[in-house]
């Protein structure tokens, strides 16, 4: 069965050959004796013998339709397989859910990002794939982290935006209670080319939430642009993205410009619409640009013959989309986050 990767090197395509067959966990050794470990569908790991300083974890794919990080992290994974690059830390890549890479859709049943910190076992339970996948993926994550109790811990969820953005490249911060945001972590990101992050101030059911919240971990969702069909991203717009990427795993700490707010685009996420009758409606352009702003007293939606309104002196939106279920997240509003703790 693993024939076909060691010929091939190509994680993404063995994933998706094997996406119905059971997968026990197989480990094998490099020549430059890195332990490569097959866990399961779409999780891989790789351990170098000298031991490791941070613990990373590198995911993709948790929308289905969202291909430039997974091409991202295919291309790294297959740079290690071949020795092409050694990693001098312990990573493990995900490719979240395989099912909805197979139909092109950003998830098959339920959006699995909204599953995490134990969402998926709410309600009526495992009742579908995404359900039982982010459980799974909640425990891959947890024995990873949990067999390294000295290292720093890194999670970046990758994804791309269904909309078009002002800022095309971005990244939300997860609440952190009782933690300053990093710096240094925010200027990585900068590397990347990823120069806007939203901070968020309250628990949510995201992946990289559950990283941060779970083990502490400097987590982010990253938004590398915009959705497209595999085949048609501009690679060359991920060049800094997968260099920054490819020396977190390969060097023991990677050159960082110092922190410069004027530099970079600093929101926070002051409130988060939710929809409650199915006629919820915004009332500006299906083709309006994440992190378009709005004054206050404009209507931002309609939703049982009632204004939704800004309630701020400006808010700017993010991830608008009023085809969700009755109880689940149409929008986020955010305002300039000039005063945060960043250390």
């Amino acid at each position: 069965m693993f024939q076909q990767l060691m010929d091939d090197h190509d994680f993404l395509a063995f994933t998706l050959a094997n996406i119905d067959k059971p997968l026990k966990s197989q480990a094998f050794t490099l020549s430059n004796q890195t332990t490569v470990t097959i866990l399961d569908n779409g999780v891989i790991s790789f351990s170098p013998a000298s031991g490791s300083t941070k613990d990373v974890v590198l995911s993709c794919a948790i929308h289905g339709n969202e291909t430039a990080p997974i091409e991202i992290c295919n291309k790294l994974i297959s740079d290690l397989l071949t020795c092409k690059i050694e990693t001098l830390h312990r990573v493990l890549f995900i490719i979240g859910n395989p099912d909805s890479i197979l139909t092109q859709t950003r998830f098959v049943e339920e959006n699995m990002n909204r599953l995490f910190s134990g969402a998926h076992s709410d309600g009526e339970g495992l009742i579908n794939k995404e359900r039982v996948r982010a459980k799974a993926l909640e425990q891959y994550v947890s024995d990873f982290f949990n067999d390294n109790d000295n290292s720093q811990r890194i999670h970046y969820d990758l994804h791309t935006a269904i909309k078009p953005s002002k800022h095309e490249k971005f990244a939300i911060y997860p609440y952190r209670p009782g933690r300053a945001f990093s710096a240094k972590q925010i200027m990585f990101l900068a590397g990347c080319d990823v120069d806007t992050i939203l901070f968020h101030h309250e628990p949510t059911t995201t992946f990289s939430y559950f990283s941060s919240e779970q083990f502490k971990a400097d987590a982010f969702t990253v938004e590398l642009g915009k959705v497209m069909p595999f085949g048609e991203n501009d690679m060359h717009k991920f060049a800094n993205t997968h260099k920054m990427l490819a020396a977190l795993i390969t060097q023991i700490e990677p050159e960082l410009a110092v922190f410069d707010s004027n530099k970079l685009n600093l929101y926070k996420v002051s409130r988060s619409i939710n929809k409650h009758f199915d006629d919820f409606a915004f009332s500006f352009s299906k083709t309006t640009e994440n992190f378009t702003g709005f004054e206050q007293g404009q209507t931002l939606a309609i939703e049982n013959n009632q204004q939704i309104k800004v309630i701020e002196p400006y808010e700017a939106i993010v991830f608008p989309n009023e085809n969700v279920p009755v109880g689940q997240r149409t929008v986020l509003c955010l305002v300039p986050a000039p005063n945060e703790d960043i250390q």
